[in-house]
Order: C-alpha cells, then sequence, then structure tokens
C-alpha cells in the first residue's frame, strides 16, 4: 500500500513538472467563455422567472359602449375554451388607480372628465390577441406579455447555444490534451523503451501523464475561473451605472462555489480523458527494441 501510494505521488510530482502553463492558459481562455456565459444566464435566470409568461391581453373597449354589451362582450369571452381567465376593469377603477400614481392627479383634474374607456384583462396561453381585436365593441387591443414570451424563446436558444459551445470546446480541451501527452511521449521514447525493458507496465508508464492531464485541466479551469471573475468585475461597472438609473441594483454574480468547483473538476477529467486517449494511441505503439 505504501508503494502504491508513494508511486502515486511521484507520478503527481512528475505531472507537476512536466506541466505548460502555456498550455493551460490556452485551456483556461477556451473554457471562459461559456463559464462566463453560464455565469450571466444564471444571474439573469431569478428575473426571467419573475415575469408572467402567459400572455395577458388587455382589451379597451370603445368609449360609447355601453355597460351592457361590455356584460355581454365579458361573457362570451369567458366562454372562449381558449381563455382561462377574464377581468372586467370599469372606466372607474381605472381613474382611481391612475390618480394614484404620484404627478397624475393633477392632469386628470384638469381634464375634467374620465378619458379612460373600460377594459378586459385576459389570460390565456395561445396568441389570440389578433383575433379577439375584431370583436364587437374592442377598440384597441394590447398583448402585455407576448414581449416576456419571446424573451423566453430567446433565453431558451442562448442557452442551447452556450451548450453546444460548451460540448465543442470540451472536446477542444481534450485535444489540446492529446496533443500535448503525444508530444511527452514521443519526446521520452528511449526512456519508456528502457521502462519496459525493465518491466514496467503501460499503466505504470502512463500514470504520470494522467496527472498531467489531468493538472492541466485543473489549472485551466483556474485560468478560466480568473478571467470570468475579472471580466465580470469591469462588466458590472457598466451595469451598475444602467441598473441605478432604472432604480435597480441588478449585479451579474459569479458562480456559486459548488458550481465552480464542479467546473475545476471537469476540466481535470476532460483533461484526463485526453491524456488517458493518448496514452493508448501512443504509448502501447512503442515497444523495446
Amino acid at each position: 500500500m505504501r508503494a502504491w501510494l508513494r508511486h502515486h505521488r511521484e507520478a503527481l510530482w512528475a505531472g507537476l513538472r512536466r506541466l505548460s502553463y502555456l498550455n493551460a492558459i490556452v485551456v483556461g481562455i477556451a473554457l471562459a467563455l461559456p463559464t462566463g456565459g453560464y455565469a450571466v444566464l444564471e444571474s439573469l435566470r431569478p428575473a426571467g422567472a419573475r415575469l408572467a409568461l402567459e400572455p395577458r391581453i388587455s382589451l379597451f373597449l370603445e368609449p360609447e359602449l355601453r355597460r351592457a354589451d361590455a356584460e355581454a362582450l365579458g361573457k362570451r369571452l369567458s366562454a372562449d375554451p381558449r381563455v382561462e381567465t377574464v377581468r372586467f376593469v370599469p372606466r372607474e377603477d381605472a381613474l382611481k388607480e391612475m390618480s394614484a400614481i404620484q404627478g397624475l392627479s393633477e392632469v386628470i383634474a384638469a381634464l375634467g372628465r374620465n378619458p379612460l374607456p373600460d377594459a378586459f384583462v385576459v389570460t390565456t396561453r395561445q396568441d389570440i390577441a389578433a383575433e379577439l381585436g375584431k370583436l364587437p365593441g374592442v377598440a384597441y387591443v394590447q398583448a402585455d406579455a407576448v414581449w416576456a414570451r419571446r424573451l423566453a424563446a430567446a433565453a431558451a436558444v442562448v442557452e442551447l447555444g452556450l451548450s453546444l459551445l460548451t460540448l465543442l470546446l470540451g472536446a477542444a480541451l481534450v485535444a489540446v490534451t492529446f496533443n500535448t501527452i503525444r508530444l511527452q511521449i514521443l519526446t521520452r521514447r528511449d526512456e519508456i523503451e528502457v521502462s519496459k525493458l525493465l518491466g514496467a507496465t503501460d499503466a505504470f508508464i502512463g500514470r504520470p501523464f494522467y496527472y498531467l492531464g489531468f493538472l492541466q485541466g485543473i489549472v485551466g479551469g483556474v485560468v478560466a475561473l480568473a478571467l470570468v471573475a475579472v471580466a465580470l468585475a469591469l462588466l458590472n461597472r457598466e451595469v451598475a451605472t444602467l441598473a441605478e438609473s432604472y432604480g435597480s441594483n441588478f449585479r451579474v454574480g459569479f458562480l456559486p462555489t459548488l458550481e465552480a468547483l464542479g467546473a475545476l473538476l471537469g476540466a481535470g477529467v476532460l483533461g484526463w480523458m485526453g491524456a488517458r486517449l493518448s496514452v493508448r494511441r501512443h504509448l502501447r505503439a512503442i515497444e523495446p527494441s
């Protein structure tokens, strides 16, 4: 057991000595883009979750429409199977709500009359705003949450694109590590042949290369997290100015600790995979002469 642990310690130290920090920086730059994109998406997700994704359609009625006709229209809307809820907003209630807004009460008082029409607020999961706008007595239609659904669809597309980019750059990390280990094996070909003559197994010889691939991935992950932290700090300086103009304290947050550790571990595993593929491909091809 002690001999096994000693060899692993020696293999780890050998991997550290052979580590190419330039390759690790290249790996870090490649991983920084999906990592930073994930951090931005996770920061925006709570704000998106608060949006009402079901279309809420406001139907503003014609000013001369009688209340009895408005009630008949409300019954027709309620009977529509595509409509989930219907809420009637009398012009008097709308005027009270608007008068409660600071600065508008004086304007409304100066008009001397109620300029607001009766309205219906309809919630539905289908886009039927254009059809509802053709109903008799409806003067204007506003689909309040259509933009929110479009935003959610755009976010889904961005998330899918980010996932594909992560897979692509992960494959690039494996390829970089594969080539690095190949060069290391070719450089130490004579040393490997002598080791095989002395009875060393492929597992024994390849262990330092496995550690090298894993460490290169880990260091690359650290570089990626550092780059993301710096980029987010610079971005938040501008975001803070924009958010404060809207009375918000929104900031783009860094990855949580567990997710940051998961990113590091994932980078290390990808590096180990590249090393394993390279060792299996090239180490077996070396036979002692």
